[in-house]
């Protein structure tokens, strides 16, 4: 399972290091750069499935089965 995530910040564009977490979403998320909260898209469960290169432990674990 992949724990480390790269999340880009669709209004400014910077791109953040994250580890996420295991054992839920995360549903909100700030951008260091610009400061904007980010929440999930409709239909996402969490902020890691709307803008990290990587899906969360949750998602990645229902693709296994």
């Amino acid at each position: 399972m992949i724990l480390q995530a790269s999340l880009t910040c669709p209004i400014c564009g910077m791109t953040t290091r994250a580890i996420m977490p295991t054992d839920a979403c995360q549903r909100f998320f700030e951008c260091p750069g610009c400061k904007t909260i980010l929440r999930p898209r409709p239909g996402d469960c969490c902020v890691f499935c709307s803008y990290a290169d990587v899906k969360c432990p949750p998602q990645q674990e229902e693709a296994w089965k």
